[in-house]
């Protein structure tokens, strides 16, 4: 699971390219689990819980950026 702390620390490029793999592995989580195939699904949580926050991230970049 990705800190926080190394999240505020990367670009918004870095940020967006992160988003989007992590978005591909959900969908690939998302798969294996409903063919019965997840190995751990405790990655399931992590990768939306990640997701969420470099949401959060960009949203405030965006809000501080439009002040």
């Amino acid at each position: 699971m990705a800190k926080i702390a190394d999240l505020t620390a990367k670009t918004d490029d870095q940020l967006a390219q992160d988003l989007s793999e992590l978005k591909r592995e959900q969908f690939n989580l998302r798969f294996q689990a409903a063919t019965s195939q997840l190995e751990k699904p405790s990655r399931v949580r992590e990768v939306r819980r990640t997701i969420a926050q470099i949401k959060t991230l960009q949203t405030q970049r965006s809000a501080a950026a439009a002040k």
